[in-house]
């Protein structure tokens, strides 16, 4: 196999991946592993149940651009 053959692979299996892997509005969160900014580590199943989860980023946050 070529590199424009694994390349061209990699493209379709990321596109495959992403397609199949949106959620739907409405559909249940998958479990996740995320540190917070205060150093420790959450997942969502900790809060199912108990408070509504709001996961927010900020591309540009903490850099120079």
């Amino acid at each position: 196999m070529n590199t424009f053959e694994s390349t061209i692979g990699v493209l379709l299996l990321g596109f495959t991946m992403s397609v199949f892997a949106s959620p739907e509005v409405g559909d249940p969160a998958p479990d996740f592993r995320l540190p917070g900014s205060d150093g420790n580590t959450y997942s969502v199943s900790q809060f199912k149940g108990k408070q509504p989860v709001v996961l927010a980023f900020f591309p540009k946050a903490f850099t120079g651009g």
